[in-house]
């Protein structure tokens, strides 16, 4: 249904991610301040979001919550332009103004919409004259006959054809039903059709922030790509992991829906042709936490070679397998083959060793699927993301698109990044320069450094480490082209401590405890600084509200006290920064 509530709710949250047609940052804002409540709405922003007729976005919108009163140069016009409130969006508009106030055919009409489609300057000034003249005789006046056709040679630079813009809406509305409707089977379709690694990160980011949960891959759950379990929970597919043969993953597959579910890593070792599922798919099955359903075991324990020994854990389980499936076809092969086999084989034991850490987890993580799955290095700096003014590399790269058409060489950006490659370069010049490839959750992107800069910032060159960037666009010097100029780069780690000036915590009183006034009161003292507290404790049913701020003593932001105030999110967190 083209009036689900559902569907515009999202809309209205700007939450298009993965939809067709809507989902850059810049519509996102407009929709958000727009809040479309009906199909007519996003045929408009389909159409007007381009570059000229964007200019036209912020009076649609107030017009459309009243705001803005709608006006038109003749009342005639109302019966073609209501739709929009007032403002010429389609070039059938002006197909349907033209017939009615200049009794144009509907040839002629459609010589003007041509005309217009093909910003034919010639064909245009041959038809003013008819138009002036034929609305004139209509009783029209003249000078706002004069300023209706000035307003359409402005609007030929970007007249839109509404057919194609409802088309294109309409696919758009229909992944945007999916989304609010079936939120796990769209996005997992979304994802089994990315293209690439990078966008399948912005996506599994977006299920994040839906409130979906993305699982690794798993043996007993994952399909060859993207799909949902029956708790509606999205696993990654098997096909993606580097190592693991499409004759490997069809074997798993197939073995699982022939026999059920593989009840432990030995049970699928048994099982399967390990001429197909080789050694290598066994190491990147267990490297990528194919084999975490199976709690006996953690991931270290299938490449530990206890002292004494000179094979791993993995290794042992593999010859398990071997002698296992060799006895039973030798069985198979004598009188007695429907019998049971006559020697159990024991299982071979796995030594005990310590659980890898979350970082060596995610290393590997990423070596085999392309992607962090266990979580993020940048998770360890949510606190950052949240309150230091960070914007988000895919908010960076729009910009960056876009910047030559609608230049902000005053808007500053701050990045938090993950250092994934780097380089260093000689030019031809023989000058030394630098590139480093910077992700997110959301993107990433390439920032290239050279001669002082370079020499400057070329010891944060080391992949793994996370970076706080500031800068901004500029035009360069002897050229007409923009870009990205380096304020500032430090290690995100540093960010707290070094521009946080005042920390500002907005709690209703009834909420506060006495356990977080002794850890506030003992932070503080451990942690001696600059940075001023201000707490508010407001009552809005009271409407009273009292603020409390340290005078002559600070303290230091330090990451116990971030903690704190993630683990509580009843306080109100406001961080001021340099």
């Amino acid at each position: 249904p083209l009036d689900d509530a559902k569907t515009f709710e999202l809309y209205q949250r700007g939450e298009t991610i993965g939809t067709f047609q809507f989902e850059s940052p810049g519509m996102q804002k407009y929709l958000r301040e727009l809040k479309p409540d009906k199909f007519e709405d996003l045929i408009a922003m389909n159409a007007l979001y381009r570059p000229g007729p964007m200019e036209y976005i912020p009076d649609y919108v107030e017009r459309k919550h009243g705001r803005e009163e709608v006006v038109y140069d003749l009342p005639e016009m109302e019966e073609y332009l209501s739709e929009t409130y007032g403002i010429t969006v389609y070039q059938e508009q002006v197909m349907l103004l033209a017939q009615k106030l200049a009794d144009f055919t509907k040839g002629d009409a459609d010589v003007l919409r041509k005309a217009m489609g093909k910003k034919n300057r010639a064909v245009l000034d041959k038809m003013k004259p008819q138009f002036l003249e034929n609305a004139a005789a209509k009783g029209f006046p003249r000078d706002r006959l004069e300023k209706v056709w000035t307003d359409w040679e402005a609007f030929a630079e970007y007249a839109f054809n509404k057919s194609h813009s409802t088309c294109y809406a309409l696919v758009a509305y229909q992944t945007a039903y999916f989304k609010a409707h079936y939120p796990s089977e769209f996005m997992a379709a979304v994802l089994n059709h990315a293209g690439n690694i990078e966008k399948i990160t912005f996506f599994m980011e977006e299920c994040r922030r839906m409130g979906l949960t993305v699982l690794g891959p798993d043996i007993n759950e994952s399909h060859k790509g993207f799909a949902v379990n029956a708790k509606g929970e999205i696993r990654i597919g098997l096909s993606g992991l580097k190592g693991v043969g499409e004759a490997a993953v069809e074997a798993v597959i197939e073995e699982r829906r022939r026999s059920g579910p593989y009840t432990s890593v030995f049970d699928l070792v048994r099982r399967v042709n390990q001429r197909t599922v080789n050694r290598k798919s066994l190491e990147c099955l267990a490297l990528a936490g194919a084999f975490d359903f199976d709690t006996s075991l953690h991931r270290a324990q299938y490449f530990h070679i206890q002292e004494g020994e000179a094979v791993t854990g993995l290794e042992k389980i593999i010859r398990y397998g071997n002698i296992h499936q060799n006895q039973t076809a030798n069985t198979a092969n004598t009188l007695f083959g429907d019998l049971p086999l006559m020697h159990d084989i024991p299982l071979p034991k796995i030594p005990d060793c310590p659980p890898w850490s979350l970082t060596e987890v995610l290393d590997k993580e990423k070596e085999i699927t392309g992607m962090f799955l266990s979580g993020h290095p940048l998770d360890h700096f949510r606190f950052e993301l949240d309150h230091y003014n960070i914007q988000r590399i895919s908010e960076f790269n729009e910009h960056q698109a876009n910047v030559a058409e609608n230049p902000s060489p005053t808007r500053p950006f701050r990045l938090a990044a993950l250092v994934t490659s780097c380089q260093h370069r000689i030019s031809r010049q023989g000058n030394k320069f630098g590139v480093l490839t910077l992700e997110d959750f959301s993107g990433k992107f390439e920032l290239t450094l050279f001669s002082d800069q370079y020499v400057k910032y070329a010891g944060y060159f080391t992949v793994g480490n996370c970076l706080f960037i500031q800068g901004r666009f500029e035009m360069r010097p002897y050229r007409n082209e923009w870009q990205f100029r380096v304020a500032d780069i430090c290690l995100l780690e540093t960010v707290k401590r070094s521009l946080t000036r005042q920390l500002q915590i907005h709690v209703h009183p009834a909420l506060f405890r006495e356990d977080h006034l002794r850890f506030l009161e003992g932070n503080v003292r451990n942690h001696p600084g600059k940075v001023r507290l201000r707490f508010v404790f407001h009552d809005k049913r009271e409407k009273t509200s009292v603020s409390l701020s340290t005078l002559d003593r600070g303290f230091e932001m330090n990451d116990e006290m971030a903690g704190f105030l993630i683990e509580n999110p009843e306080f109100e967190v406001q961080v001021d920064s340099a």
